[in-house]
């Protein structure tokens, strides 16, 4: 039971059980735990709702005609890429 107790108060794992059901098909544990925990946290209810909508346009615009046009400059790159980098490394 410690285990369900643990996911109710960890926003981290739950937002990790929210992107891997996108991916692939979580097992029942899983799904139980991601449910348990979006009952008692608006946040990451509101994660789940963000989350669709980027999906939803990131398959959208990779399926258009724009997909070869849209491209992040290397500036945009590396400060992204730093910005990431310190937020692993806070944790």
């Amino acid at each position: 039971m410690s285990d369900f107790k643990d996911i109710i108060y960890n926003c981290r794992q739950a937002t990790y059980l929210i992107e891997k059901r996108e991916l692939i098909k979580l097992t029942f544990k899983e799904q139980i735990e991601l449910r348990m925990h979006l009952v008692g946290c608006d946040m990451c209810k509101l994660y789940v709702k963000q989350s669709r909508k980027i999906n939803e346009m990131v398959k959208q615009l990779l399926k258009s005609d724009m997909r070869h046009t849209i491209r992040l400059d290397d500036d945009f790159k590396n400060a992204l890429q730093t910005q990431i980098d310190d937020q692993l490394n806070k944790n």
